[in-house]
């Protein structure tokens, strides 16, 4: 390790410390709009789009990707044909009214543009007439009308949407991965300090960070998943002189001789705090881990292998899998990045430290401290610089509090005065974004934490809310007289199933930019939109399947789907939506979408199950199909949120 100076413990991507405003993303626009409307997200992210592979357009393959690109490509040809003379990229909205299912909303646009021009339309409805006229004839779309000033709405063939679920379901629910303009992504989450406990405030960002890594996987993108851990700095100096001070012979007592290490680090803290000649040996300490000095190194290596059992405990109940490449990973690359940026005349001195001035930030970015040591920026710096030319990543997202904003915002700009990354009106590959994330606060308003102040332990959350889920489920079942149904196995993993897939679905569904209020009582409730509802729904619908007593299997095989009924076609149109909505969420960097489709799917199953007998009708072949669909669409629902689905409650 190149630098023998202390740097500075940074702060941890995990807490938020104050909710804030993210920019918005760059990346492709999809909104959610009734009819007419031309309404767009897109306040969600800080993006610095970069780069020099431009973001391809979605391919014109009939059958690929999500709905909404196959509707897209279909427009896409019906303009070269109207104005072949304007490039114009396809504007398709998802109707939510009468008119239609799907929305062109080029015309207006378009005749904009002509106005002047000599053009041979003479309004809006007519390049609206002419884009429905010339979409191409397929079995796709059963008819297109125009409404208003060339609004084409756009409803697409009851058979076709029967037939896309069928083929789902003999074919796998991946068939309907959607088409991402990206190949590989670096996701930056969960990031804890080493000989620091994991608590709720690390909740967050491990959860989220974990849901956008599976909705990247499931899309066929391979994702880096990066524990950015903090496992270099000037608290393991204190920590390894007092292991030293209280037990010499350490090497021999091992991991006992830490013991707790959140007691260890706490007592460590105070001694440091308390004893100036303490102090000094502490930092003398951290010079000689840096140097290279074997005694030190084997001290710290004990800490990080103790701290990280911890971690895995977490993790593990979590079922989150994360590589760690930590502060020290990307250390001995840092001395090279600030060569680099020196020669490019960007790194100036000032009032003694090292700097980056930044435009639009009054104060510059830090990257060399006044006594030489380096520090989040320096280290953050070499680790885009290595994510960008070793890992050969197209996008870097860090998922950390909204609180670090500012850090992230300077960090970029400074990677883009790089040359690294290009300006985000450009569009181009690769790019990063930050995913800010708002507090979890208690009933009180206030930050969560316990009757004592401290902050709440995340494993001992989890095992509260499984006894919780437990307890409840004991009493349901005793109730109701199923208790006798039950294995022991049985209540124990489902306990765990809908305790844990309750505290992240709590998080998830909310956007991730406002802060929160943790409560185990609405959590754990069976009504309104919960994990523990949810799951209600899910295993609702496998007894519907399995209460039939046919075989569900070979139904897949040789039965029909048929949506006769419009509770039916409402139900089959929003299951073949579930493409575009895992798009949706991975292009804005937000799970909580993918949740509210969750709950909706779950409300229009029961408004079909009311309004549609399903067993002992003579439809009862196809809606127990549309039953198998939706079970599935749920359970990857599920899969993507990191929750155990259940099958029986």
């Amino acid at each position: 390790y190149p630098r023998a100076t202390p740097p500075r413990l940074r702060p941890p991507r995990c807490s938020a410390i104050r909710l804030g405003h993210c920019r918005a993303s760059p990346f492709a626009r999809l909104p959610r709009s009734a009819c007419y409307a031309s309404t767009t997200m897109g306040d969600e992210t800080s993006t610095s789009a970069s780069g020099s592979a431009q973001e391809p357009a979605a391919p014109a393959v009939q059958g690929a990707g999500s709905v909404k690109q196959q509707i897209s490509n279909l427009v896409a040809l019906s303009l070269r044909a109207t104005v072949p003379e304007v490039d114009v990229e396809p504007i398709v909205e998802v109707c939510t009214g009468k008119f239609g299912d799907y929305q062109c909303n080029n015309a207006m646009g378009l005749w904009s543009k002509g106005k002047g021009s000599g053009t041979s339309f003479k309004n809006p409805n007519a390049i609206g007439q002419a884009i429905a006229k010339n979409l191409p004839a397929c079995d796709v779309i059963e008819s297109a009308s125009v409404a208003g000033p060339g609004f084409v709405n756009i409803v697409l063939s009851k058979s076709w949407v029967a037939k896309r679920i069928q083929d789902m379901l003999v074919n796998g629910i991946k068939t309907w991965a959607p088409i991402l303009p990206v190949k590989r992504v670096v996701l930056d989450f969960s990031s804890p300090n080493i000989a620091k406990e994991m608590h709720v405030g690390h909740l967050r960002s491990t959860i989220i960070g974990d849901t956008l890594a599976r909705m990247f996987e499931f899309s066929n993108v391979e994702v880096l998943r990066r524990n950015h851990v903090g496992d270099w700095g000037t608290q393991f100096g204190m920590l390894i002189e007092f292991l030293f001070e209280k037990f010499p012979n350490w090497e021999e007592l091992g991991s006992q001789a830490i013991g707790d290490l959140q007691v260890f680090y706490k007592a460590s803290k105070q001694r440091f705090d308390e004893d100036a000649e303490f102090k000094d040996r502490a930092q003398q300490a951290v010079v000689r881990l840096q140097g290279g000095e074997e005694k030190y190194r084997a001290a710290w290596k004990k800490i990080c292998e103790i701290s990280r059992n911890e971690f895995d405990q977490v993790y593990k109940l979590l079922d989150v899998q994360l590589e760690e490449k930590g502060e020290s990973f990307y250390n001995p690359y840092i001395p090279q990045v600030l060569e680099k940026l020196s020669s490019q005349g960007l790194i100036e001195e000032s009032e003694g430290a090292r700097v980056i001035f930044i435009q639009g930030h009054q104060i510059p970015l830090i990257v060399v401290k006044r006594d030489g040591g380096f520090n989040y920026a320096s280290t953050d710096l070499a680790a885009l610089w290595y994510r960008l030319n070793v890992e050969k990543a197209e996008w870097i997202i860090y998922v950390t509090d909204v609180g670090q904003q500012q850090h992230f915002d300077m960090f970029f700009k400074a990677a883009r005065m790089a040359g690294w990354l290009p300006d985000p009106k450009e569009k181009k590959f690769p790019k990063t974004s930050h995913v800010g994330f708002g507090l979890v606060l208690g009933a009180d308003g206030k930050r969560f934490r316990t009757r004592s102040t401290e902050v709440v332990r995340l494993g001992d959350l989890l095992d509260e809310a499984k006894s919780r889920s437990k307890s409840e489920l004991l009493q349901r079942l005793t109730e109701n007289g199923k208790i006798v149904d039950w294995t022991d196995e049985e209540l124990e993993q489902t306990s765990k199933a809908v305790g844990y897939g309750a505290v992240k679905y709590a998080d998830l569904k909310n956007n991730r930019l406002t802060n929160y209020t943790f409560s185990f009582d609405q959590m754990l409730s069976d009504k309104g939109n919960t994990a523990v509802y949810l799951q209600y729904a899910h295993a609702r619908i496998c007894s519907i399947i399995r209460k039939s007593n046919m075989d569900v299997e070979e139904l897949k095989v040789s039965g029909n789907i048929s949506l006769a009924h419009p509770d039916e076609r409402v139900l089959g149109l929003y299951l073949i939506r579930y493409a575009e909505i895992v798009e949706e969420a991975c292009t804005n960097l937000l799970p909580s979408v993918l949740c509210e489709y969750l709950y909706n799917l779950s409300e229009m199953f029961t408004r079909f199950y009311t309004n549609c007998q399903v067993v002992g009708s003579p439809e009862e072949p196809s809606r127990l199909l549309l039953c198998e669909a939706t079970a599935v669409v749920m359970r990857q629902c599920f899969q993507l949120l990191g929750i155990t689905p259940v099958y029986k409650l």
